[in-house]
């Protein structure tokens, strides 16, 4: 089984402007994704960007830059542009890592890559982890995901499913020992052949609505093996408390 890594970084970003080049303990973020990367199984780890000040940057300390247009509108398209520009087959596995994760664990890389090479009934897989305070099942910045017997995902959703109505009605100070409640973790495994069909289809109503974007896979039919991830998973950058929460992180190691 053959995978590539591919790593979307944009340098804008409302909320951390130039995310991918702040320095975290020495080294600039993007370039910390991508050694996590590389420590991967993948056979090419890849930065797709549409920022030369990136692709200088990420050249310097050695890596595979592709540059792609400015108008995605998500880092799903920017890597359907990577496959078509590489002229990849239909059947490449693709796995997206966010540029904003200096701390993903390699083992969940080879894992999400694995878990779509083996189940060939879903065009897609992602990972999950159990959530266990109900401050975080109540918050609509946790994406939540039900998935059936098979692992496929049913659906992700801001809303807190599903609904522990019983143990509820008598308190919400805590989650039940039962409760199924997963959060969705972000990184993403596709074949090249859904990542054309993604990016011929009209953004969905639900997708819409819910601003998840992996609902348009869902809305066609296409499904989304879903596994609890082998690691914990550490959130993404997306403040200045982030960064400097993951650079005392990487110190303490």
């Amino acid at each position: 089984m053959s995978f590539i890594v591919v790593i979307p970084a944009r340098y804008a970003s409302t909320r951390l402007p130039g995310k991918p080049l702040r320095d975290i303990a020495g080294l600039p973020m993007i370039q910390r994704v991508w050694q996590q990367a590389s420590k991967s199984a993948a056979a090419r780890v890849i930065i797709a960007t549409d920022d030369s000040r990136i692709q200088l940057v990420a050249q310097n300390f050695g890596a595979e830059v592709v540059m792609t247009r400015a108008d995605h509108v998500s880092g799903t398209d920017r890597l359907q542009e990577v496959a078509d520009n590489l002229g990849l087959s239909q059947q490449q596995i693709l796995v997206n890592v966010q540029g904003d994760e200096p701390l993903i664990p390699p083992a969940v890389i080879n894992q999400v890559a694995e878990n779509l090479a083996v189940n060939t009934e879903a065009g897609v897989a992602t990972l999950s982890e159990p959530i266990e305070s109900v401050e975080d099942f109540l918050n609509p910045n946790v994406v939540k995901v039900v998935r059936d017997r098979h692992g496929l995902a049913r659906l992700f959703s801001r809303a807190p499913i599903p609904w522990p109505r019983d143990h509820f009605a008598n308190s919400r100070d805590s989650m039940p020992a039962d409760a199924l409640a997963r959060r969705h973790i972000g990184i993403y495994a596709y074949r090249v052949a859904e990542l054309a069909a993604f990016v011929s289809w009209p953004v969905a109503a639900i997708e819409q609505l819910e601003s998840l974007e992996q609902l348009r896979f869902i809305y066609h039919g296409v499904g989304i093996h879903v596994a609890d991830a082998v690691e914990s998973v550490p959130g993404g950058i997306d403040t200045e408390q982030d960064l400097q929460a993951a650079e005392a992180l990487i110190k303490s190691r």
